[in-house]
């Protein structure tokens, strides 16, 4: 599978995001073994540098852990995942809106049209 990355912002900052996209939604089960390095690299065609430098930062903020001799694996705290989640989004959301407001949608609209695409995915 190789991924498109955006050229304007780092490639291991995009796989943290990927990363958390998929402990986010459950694609990366709490507890389960992260793919090995090597293996990732292949599969978005990048450096394995650069897989382990965003597998770092995964464990720097909770969400993943390495064990010595087996690999490393996605956090199981629940309140942790829950978070990310919660702040994923937020973010989204926060991003959405500034570019409604970037071409001018007021408030109103933008709550009508959220409400449209909610009923359109019943």
């Amino acid at each position: 599978m190789s991924y498109k990355f955006d050229e304007s912002q780092p490639i291991y900052l995009q796989l943290i995001e990927i990363f958390k996209t998929n402990i986010a939604n459950g694609t990366w089960k709490a507890g389960e073994k992260i793919d090995s390095v090597r293996n990732l690299a292949l599969d978005f065609a990048v450096n394995p540098n650069t897989v382990q430098r965003a597998l770092v930062e995964l464990e720097n903020i909770g969400l993943a852990y390495s064990q010595r001799t087996s690999g490393r694996f996605i956090t199981q705290n629940q309140e942790l995942t829950r978070n990310l989640k919660h702040e994923m989004a937020e973010n989204k959301t926060r991003d959405f809106v500034k570019q409604m407001q970037a071409i001018d949608i007021e408030q109103k609209a933008i709550l009508d049209l959220v409400q449209r695409c909610l009923s359109l995915e019943e």
